[in-house]
């Protein structure tokens, strides 16, 4: 089972406000934690929104718009990516993240769980992405 950990953007990610050392020492150890535990995945954090940009579908159409975006709170700031054995777990996990602006500071993460493949439907298309996933060799 795979979880992605997100932190919420706030204003000061969203102007590039880097983290302190204490936080980034936080940051490190938890990691840390998480490798030597087997289930760190991966982790990053993001650019403001202002490097990125989103694309819109509506009306069989495409549309692009260059960041920044006005809504810090519907903004993620970075992720981690766990995989453990179970919900518990992983829940166990993200109640041991630091707090991630700071242990003074209001922050929120938010977990959701990542579908696997053998919880999709069944079909040709399925199974390509299947063949994406397989190792190579």
């Amino acid at each position: 089972m795979r979880f992605m950990i997100m932190v919420k953007a706030t204003s000061d990610t969203e102007a590039g406000v880097m983290p302190d050392d204490s936080l980034m020492a936080a940051m490190v150890a938890y990691h840390e934690a998480l490798a030597q535990a087997g289930v760190l995945l991966d982790a990053a954090g993001l650019q403001p929104s202002r490097a990125g940009w989103r694309i819109r579908y509506a009306g069989g159409r495409r549309t692009v718009t260059d960041g920044p975006f006005a809504e810090s709170k519907e903004l993620i700031a970075g992720y981690t990516l766990i995989q453990t054995r179970s919900r518990e777990e992983a829940m166990e996990w993200s109640r041991r993240f630091p707090a991630p602006m700071g242990a003074l500071t209001d922050g929120e993460v938010e977990v959701r769980q990542l579908y696997e493949l053998d919880e999709l439907p069944p079909g040709a298309a399925l199974e390509r992405f299947r063949e994406l996933q397989a190792p190579q060799g």
